[in-house]
């Protein structure tokens, strides 16, 4: 469930991106931004790089990701 902060810097609209959700009011998808982490760029790299986006930016973006990692996938093989 999204919470206010996140709603505040991310957003998901089908014509921008291609609904990818993305830092609200450019066109950077949150991925990018976690690609980024993930190999090791830093926050201030990033705010080097993208002069549009904010730490807050930032730190909604891995919010967002840790939000998807809590859903429940139920599967329906069993597992023994």
């Amino acid at each position: 469930m999204a919470n206010k902060f996140m709603l505040e810097h991310i957003s998901v609209d089908p014509k921008i991106c291609h609904g990818q959700a993305c830092v609200k009011g450019t066109r950077i998808p949150v991925h990018q931004i976690l690609h980024m982490l993930a190999n090791g760029d830093t926050v201030d790299n990033l705010l080097e790089e993208y002069t549009s986006i904010t730490q807050e930016d930032i730190l909604a973006c891995i919010e967002y990701a840790a939000e998807l990692t809590e859903e429940q996938v139920i599967s329906d093989k069993v597992v023994a």
